[in-house]
């Protein structure tokens, strides 16, 4: 099948990297595939798309590297994906769907030009649904990430990152825990840390605005690691009790580190809180961790999760396989053109 993928470079939330391996994977299925990209402002696509002649096109990020008239004028089957939904208050949301804070999602080219729709979770789709997309072109495919390879114990990268591997790091006994995420507002980090117990080794990976009141609320037994590249942060790791994710807000898909850390068959202490997050109902639905809140006794919700996740490390992974990876994704996506070049 010949695929064309149209992206602007520069999109949030690790989409960028989540387009390339996706190019990659039905590359690796046998599949032509031409990544139709910009970085910044670019010419719109239609010409090398009809250079080309797809049997389908691929939308994913189109803000500001392209416009969206373009859309009304190509005549073949055309998939867009959702990362960003119509939630209240994101200023990204706001620039993607020019039409939310009106109401009028259907009257975007783009939404009403596409034969299917891709969203991330079902808490997507119902919220895509509710406000006015049609449910039957809203199609659930989650993002997946590659094989995390076996880790190297106590291979530390530049940045110092280990794994919080001792001697017995490879199974997570004895290892600290790790949160990653940019450090702002709407991840939770700095409430994390200002309720962090003294006596828990934590690593924070990951930069950002708060950087600086987050290194002032930490305590001893927490390390500020900064951001770390992709593969550093892969072979890291395996080598954790669990991963703590404080996310806050309304975000209706799970962040592309929750799958990361499956891969890494590290379980998941997750956070509700007054939004909706997805995380706290992944966790829960697919068996990967435990939940807690802000508010609760932290030290008894690591003292739970330290019991039971080295018994969930290698049901994350099945998970992962299953929902997560390489595999899955090809298989929906695969199906999903197929319906439509038919």
């Amino acid at each position: 099948m010949r695929i064309a993928v149209v992206h602007g470079f520069g999109a949030p939330g690790g989409e960028d990297e989540a387009v390339l391996d996706q190019v990659a994977a039905l590359t690796r299925a046998g599949h032509e595939v031409r990544l139709v990209a910009a970085n910044g402002r670019g010419r719109g696509p239609l010409a090398t798309l009809r250079a080309f002649g797809p049997d389908v096109v691929h939308v994913h990020n189109l803000y500001p590297a392209f416009g969206r008239a373009w859309v009304t004028e190509w005549t073949g089957p055309v998939v867009a994906t959702l990362r960003h939904g119509p939630h209240r208050g994101s200023r990204f949301a706001a620039l993607q769907f020019p039409w939310a804070p009106r109401g009028g999602l259907r009257q975007d080219p783009l939404l009403r030009r596409a034969d299917r729709l891709v969203v991330l979770s079902e808490a997507s789709r119902d919220a895509c649904a509710r406000a006015g997309l049609p449910r039957e072109r809203l199609d659930v495919v989650p993002d997946f990430v590659p094989t995390v390879a076996e880790p190297e114990v106590g291979a530390g990268g530049a940045s110092g990152v280990d794994g919080g591997s001792g001697a017995d790091g490879a199974n997570g006994s004895g290892a600290a825990w790790v949160c990653v995420g940019p450090l702002a507002p709407e991840r939770g980090v700095l409430e994390l840390l200002r309720r962090w117990p003294a006596g828990e080794r934590l690593d924070v990976i990951g930069a950002g605005p708060l950087e600086g009141r987050c290194r002032a609320a930490a305590p001893a037994s927490v390390r500020m690691c900064g951001a770390v590249g992709r593969g550093e942060l892969r072979r890291a790791l395996p080598g954790y009790r669990g991963i703590v994710l404080p996310g806050r807000g309304t975000r209706r898909a799970v962040p592309l580190v929750y799958a990361e850390a499956l891969a890494a068959g590290l379980p998941v202490l997750a956070f509700e809180g007054a939004g909706a997050s997805a995380v706290p109902r992944a966790v829960r639905s697919e068996g990967t961790g435990t939940v807690t809140t802000l508010d609760a006794h932290l030290p008894g919700a690591l003292d739970v999760a330290a019991k039971i996740f080295p018994t969930l490390r290698e049901h994350c992974r099945a998970v992962y396989a299953k929902r997560y990876g390489e595999g899955a994704w090809t298989e929906r996506t695969e199906c999903l053109y197929a319906s439509l070049v038919a």
